[in-house]
């Protein structure tokens, strides 16, 4: 198992530095055509995280297909890896906090790809529904992780609803997304990225797994933003991921109150 984690761990190694030479490509690029660089700068980044699927123990299998047209993906949230499986279906972008932006390669990769970044306690703030509404406004599909933080994949946690604002305010479907790691047929240790885990020591564990890790990517019916509250829509869209992973469901459990709290 060392050697194969060795090689695994060279080829991503070289694949990594590969997407940063294509970052520092589309940035010196980005004065001259930005309409342009955009969408060649989708096309690149799905390649790129195809192949980078292609050299970690992963197998990908989708269950339904991406919506076409502009839509607000709200998925559970179990790994940054989560990033790299949605990011390689559709041309999407992602939310990630504005620290993240100045980590090294991390950060570099992530901007290259088009992230956009939140500052800390702006989550309910207008500024960052402003930023997410323009965004939808010009075309551009969002993924939201609606929990706030990641799980080992065994519970759906609360979908703030709070985040689904911006749809609300577009005129934007919901796509719900549901997602889950699996290893010889049970939850999988290995994928899960949680509590203080920290980057490159995950990422080595994860190299070593022995075997192929299950990806179950599911595409559940899209949920029509306008003519429902916005609470209504997160448990909605929360019930659908959690019925999908066959886990319970938190979201009947919650009063109104409880809902109203967290929008």
């Amino acid at each position: 198992m060392g050697v194969k984690r060795s090689w695994r761990a060279l080829c991503v190694a070289g694949w990594i530095l590969t997407g940063l030479l294509l970052a520092t490509w589309t940035a010196l690029l980005q004065p001259f055509n930005p309409r342009w660089l955009a969408a060649h700068r989708q096309r690149l980044t799905r390649h790129w995280m195809r192949t980078l699927i292609r050299l970690l123990p992963l197998r990908i299998r989708c269950h339904g297909t991406p919506p076409n047209g502009t839509t607000l993906w709200v998925s559970n949230h179990v790994s940054w890896l989560d990033i790299v499986v949605l990011g390689a279906q559709a041309p999407v972008h992602f939310l990630s906090k504005a620290e993240v932006r100045h980590w090294p390669v991390i950060g570099w990769l992530a901007a290259a790809a088009g992230t956009l970044f939140i500052k800390r306690g702006q989550g309910s703030g207008s500024q960052l529904q402003e930023q997410l509404s323009h965004a939808l406004n010009q075309g551009r599909s969002l993924v939201l992780f609606a929990e706030g933080t990641t799980t080992a994949g065994d519970q759906v946690r609360t979908f703030h609803a709070r985040m689904l604002a911006c749809a609300q305010t577009t005129g934007t479907p919901v796509q719900p997304v549901a997602i889950a790691y699996r290893y010889n047929g049970q939850r999988d240790q290995y994928a899960p990225f949680i509590g203080d885990d920290e980057f490159t020591r995950h990422l080595w564990r994860l190299l070593g797994c022995p075997g192929v890790i299950e990806v179950e990517v599911y595409f559940l019916p899209l949920l029509a933003s306008q003519g429902n509250e916005r609470n209504q829509l997160a448990r909605q869209a929360q019930s659908a991921v959690a019925q999908a992973l066959g886990l319970p469901d938190s979201s009947a459990r919650k009063s109104g109150s409880d809902f109203k709290a967290a929008a």
